[in-house]
């Protein structure tokens, strides 16, 4: 059986790429005092201290020579910021040498020398030391809650009750990799429309400041009467050349201001109901949240986590202020005694009906992660046919915002030509 063990481990060292040991050198001191300097290929510094502490040396200071063989567990980040694929490609690769029947402190320890992420290094070796301190896995995550969320400690720590630690760390990766990947469409739909947007106020900005006045000398000059869309024009043109850096600074204090108001209470009442009012973007909101709710309870609620926590840990993830009411109320019901399905179906302009029955039929038998599962398929697919489909949507009526100010800026500056025209 032990063979069988580490033929599995071997071969799982194999599939990522470490079967190369580390060369460390290094400064001991023997029980007699005598210090001494040497060097050793071992799989890892922790094999190493082991080894020597055995032999009654201790070690005084060490320095690991790096293989140049590495693997990226994830993309690097700018400014240090640990992305979310770094993570997943984390949670999955540990669940898989759990699985393959790595110990978790050495697959840890992979991972840290595998790693090209500086910060995140430092993570998993504060992580591998705590381990080796006897804290659990989970506890140990959770010093550093900024960069794994609450769903993935939770998920971790029911994973470590029931003895399931690697299917729990396989099924967090696939939670937020899904998570992830809604957010990425959702910001990709959405990026057409801002560069017409931003490339059309470039624009207008340019005429302003170095084709207008051109033609507002001409005007003067020939002494041209000028219709009120032409002084519109005009005016704006003379506040950007004369005001530009007071309106740039007030435009950028307001913006700060609305920003910062977005942020509390009041002002995300007022914001996330204007998104679930828009026509187009409402149903798009209410369908992201709904699928990222279905996923995450399922998610928790498979692993093993009471069903009361789950809905308090869906509830951080969940953004918009409306959604997580109903969940905090869904978590008032669960404490009464009552359905969490009841709160859910009372207001269909929040979560859609079909969720609410849905999750009805899984108290009902007793299948609530099953049937949530379901839900979180059948809106993330929605939303990801939307989002291909937007910018096909959003086009008509970009052309016909282009179209109206491209027609206001030509007939406010031709209108005084025709007049000119008309005077000779």
């Amino acid at each position: 059986m032990c063979v069988r063990i580490d033929d599995d481990r071997r071969s799982v060292e194999s599939y990522f790429g470490i079967e190369n040991m580390s060369h460390f050198n290094f400064k001991a001191k023997k029980p007699s005092g005598e210090v001494y300097s040497s060097e050793r290929d071992v799989a890892d510094r922790y094999e190493l201290y082991r080894l020597i502490r055995e032999s009654g040396d201790e070690i005084l200071e060490l320095e690991e020579k790096k293989d140049k063989r590495k693997i990226n567990i994830g993309s690097i980040s700018l400014f240090g910021r640990i992305k979310a694929m770094e993570k997943v490609n984390f949670a999955r690769n540990l669940g898989a040498m759990l699985e393959a029947g790595l110990p978790l402190s050495r697959g840890l320890s992979v991972l840290e020398r595998q790693s090209h992420h500086k910060a995140f290094k430092k993570i998993l070796n504060d992580i591998i030391g705590q381990i080796n301190q006897g804290v659990t896995f989970s506890d140990s995550l959770a010093r550093h809650k900024k960069v794994f969320p609450q769903i993935f400690i939770s998920m971790v720590h029911a994973g470590e009750q029931s003895g399931t630690l690697s299917e729990a760390l396989k099924a967090v990766g696939v939670q937020m990799e899904r998570a992830h990947s809604l957010e990425r469409r959702i910001k990709g739909a959405l990026i057409y429309p801002g560069v017409i947007l931003g490339v059309m106020i470039v624009i207008a900005i340019l005429m302003f400041v170095f084709v207008v006045p051109t033609l507002m000398e001409t005007f003067t000059e020939l002494n041209v009467p000028l219709p009120i869309t032409t002084k519109i024009v005009l005016a704006i043109s003379e506040a950007i050349q004369h005001q530009g850096l007071w309106i740039l600074l007030i435009t950028t204090i307001l913006f700060t201001f609305g920003r910062m108001w977005a942020k509390k209470t009041s002002g995300k009442k007022v914001t996330h109901k204007f998104f679930l009012k828009i026509p187009i973007i409402g149903p798009l909101v209410q369908e992201v949240n709904t699928a990222r709710t279905a996923r995450t309870l399922s998610s928790l609620l498979s692993a093993g986590v009471n069903v009361l926590e789950s809905v308090k840990i869906t509830s951080d993830v969940i953004q918009n202020i409306y959604f997580k009411a109903v969940l905090d109320k869904a978590g008032e019901n669960i404490k009464k005694g009552k359905p969490m399905s009841d709160v859910f179906g009372e207001d269909g302009n929040i979560y859609p009906v079909f969720f609410a029955e849905m999750i009805n039929v899984g108290e009902e038998t007793g299948k609530t992660s099953e049937m949530l599962i379901g839900v979180a398929h059948y809106y993330e697919d929605d939303v990801e046919q939307k989002t291909k489909d937007m910018s096909t949507v959003i086009e008509p009526f970009l052309m016909i915002m282009i179209a109206a100010a491209v027609g206001f800026f030509a007939v406010s500056m031709i209108s005084p030509m025709y007049s000119l025209v008309d005077a000779i």
